[in-house]
């Protein structure tokens, strides 16, 4: 052994000591009587952090935000960089100061809390109040314990990516009307919060009014309209006339609320006019107009009429619904408890919705076929349409392979929303396209899209079918007790990962043309089905 080195031997472990350094994990203090004193690093914590732990970490963390201390805040979460950019931009950016925080009680490892603040502005100050909440975790690698950084933990409306600014607002203030003159506000038509924000951004200076001094929410998306929080300085509301129905629009309100995660639009057939459109939803995503699913077996309104108009078979012709049916590998059921009909007509199984019936025809189609038929007859896919805020024009790709048949009963790579299913009703129910619009064309001067449109033996057809679905068929149950001319078809679309289909619905009523969807409903008529019925019955 080397002059100036000890070793002890523990438990049969042996350690060298070279001048106080440490091998072997141990420091030895003492070797007298051949003992050895081990003074190691606690352990790591492990688990969820203790309730003493939530406390401190929330206190400290309420304790630099109060400061302005953006970054000693930021340094008690666990994504410091992000949250220190949001942090620095609410005194920098908002404006916000004179900030005091009140925890709450926590509740297990989440801590709600208010805010009281003041926002200030070239002269003018206006209080501000909320409340939000924040979970502490425990560090991956630090195991301390740390705010969970959400963006919602500024404030309970911030989604990633965005940020809060004061100033003079981007657009002028609106007056939205709906066609007879009525206001519509964010307060009695809560769904239209969204919409209002982007027909203020895009309509504002058209409507002549000027801009107002506000705290707002700054969306990562440039193209979102900003979302005001806080008015400092009220500008001059430019009045917008839209083409909504201020009663068909309570009614989709009323409506949408009954099931979660569901959008209803309806139009006016004969003019393509917007008159109601909503959404149930935890974001302020528009998915009535911008979702983009699989619209399940209301997608046989189009594929109904790529047959006739191809010339493969009629209402009145053969559509045969066997148990099941296999296109290139790949097999396709009906639903459950739906009784086989080789004799069936192609009215009958589109008012019972047999899948196999539309698989059985996908060799008679070329790959082509659906798309050219969406594209020029009901206007789809084209990116073209302009309705006076985003939407999405719905897309009908020709997909080859099992795609081909999966296509043709609204699976495979279909897309749509209830926008693009209410229009499909109307060009189906009129046999003219008109493309939807919310705000009159005349005010921006912008060029709609055209389309075909079908001839009118189809949509003789059409309207049959979709009558008998209404009165007998899978739509019969939630378009019972409508008068006047109805119509209707149910969809339900399978998702990976989902435990229930999505629930679509399109139908109309003399003028009106209706589509809702409901994540996760189920069946066509058990959630969707009820939202347009309420609508159809409100606005007809």
């Amino acid at each position: 052994m080397r002059k100036g080195a000890k070793a002890a031997v523990v438990g049969g472990v042996c350690a060298v000591l070279v001048g106080g350094a440490v091998y072997g994990g141990y420091n030895f203090v003492s070797a007298l009587n051949g003992t050895a004193v081990a003074d190691g690093p606690a352990p790591a914590r492990t688990g969820p952090p203790s309730g003493d732990e939530v406390k401190d970490a929330s206190a400290k963390f309420f304790a630099a935000w109060e400061k302005g201390d953006a970054a000693t805040a930021a340094s008690y979460t666990n994504f410091p960089e992000a949250a220190e950019t949001l942090l620095s931009s609410f005194g920098s950016e908002a404006h916000i100061d004179r900030v005091r925080i009140t925890p709450g009680t926590a509740a297990g490892t989440t801590v709600p809390f208010s805010v009281t603040a003041t926002v200030s502005y070239d002269g003018k100050t206006k209080p501000l109040a909320y409340r939000s909440r924040l979970n502490v975790v425990r560090g991956t690698t630090s195991h301390r314990p740390l705010v969970d950084w959400q963006p919602s933990v500024v404030h309970p409306q911030l989604r990633k990516g965005d940020t809060l600014v004061t100033g003079e607002s981007a657009a002028p203030p609106i007056e939205a009307v709906d066609r007879h003159g009525a206001v519509l506000t964010k307060d009695k038509y809560p769904s239209l919060g969204p919409i209002l924000d982007e027909l203020r951004e895009k309509y504002g200076d058209k409507a002549g009014g000027t801009p107002a001094v506000e705290l707002s929410i700054r969306h990562e998306d440039a193209d979102a309209a900003e979302t005001p929080l806080i008015t400092l300085a009220k500008g001059k509301a430019g009045r917008l006339r839209t083409t909504l129905s201020a009663s068909a629009q309570a009614a989709a309100e009323q409506a949408v609320r009954k099931f979660a995660e569901s959008s209803v639009v309806a139009v006016e057939a004969s003019t393509g006019e917007v008159l109601a459109v909503a959404n149930h939803r935890d974001d302020a995503f528009n998915a009535a107009f911008l979702g983009r699913l699989a619209p399940g077996s209301t997608m046989k309104i189009i594929s109904a009429a790529t047959l006739i108009d191809n010339g493969i078979t009629t209402a009145a012709g053969p559509a045969p619904c066997p148990p099941e049916a296999v296109w290139q590998s790949q097999t396709f059921h009906n639903l459950t408890g739906m009784q086989p009909n080789e004799h069936a007509t192609l009215s009958e199984s589109f008012a019972r919705s047999c899948n196999t019936a539309f698989v059985k025809y996908a060799d008679e189609v070329k790959v082509d076929s659906l798309t050219r038929e969406a594209q020029d007859r009901f206007g789809l896919g084209r990116d073209d349409w302009k309705t006076g805020i985003p939407s999405f024009d719905g897309s009908v790709p020709a997909s080859g392979g099992p795609d081909t048949a999966a296509n043709m009963i609204g699976q495979g790579q279909v897309q749509m929303s209830p926008l693009n299913m209410a229009s499909v009703t109307a060009t189906a129910m009129t046999g003219r396209f008109r493309q939807p619009v919310l705000v009159p064309p005349s005010l921006d001067d912008r060029e709609i899209a055209r389309a075909q449109g079908l001839p009118a033996g189809t949509v003789a057809q059409l309207r049959q079918m979709m009558n008998r679905t209404a009165t007998t068929g899978t739509a019969a149950v939630a378009m019972s007790g409508l008068s006047g001319r109805i119509g209707a078809k149910t969809g339900s679309a399978e998702v990976d990962g989902q435990a229930k289909s999505n629930s679509w619905f399109t139908g109309y009523r003399d003028d009106v043309a209706a589509a809702a969807m409901t994540q996760e409903g189920g069946h066509g008529g058990d959630a969707a089905g009820p939202i347009v019925a309420a609508v159809l019955r409100a606005a007809g």
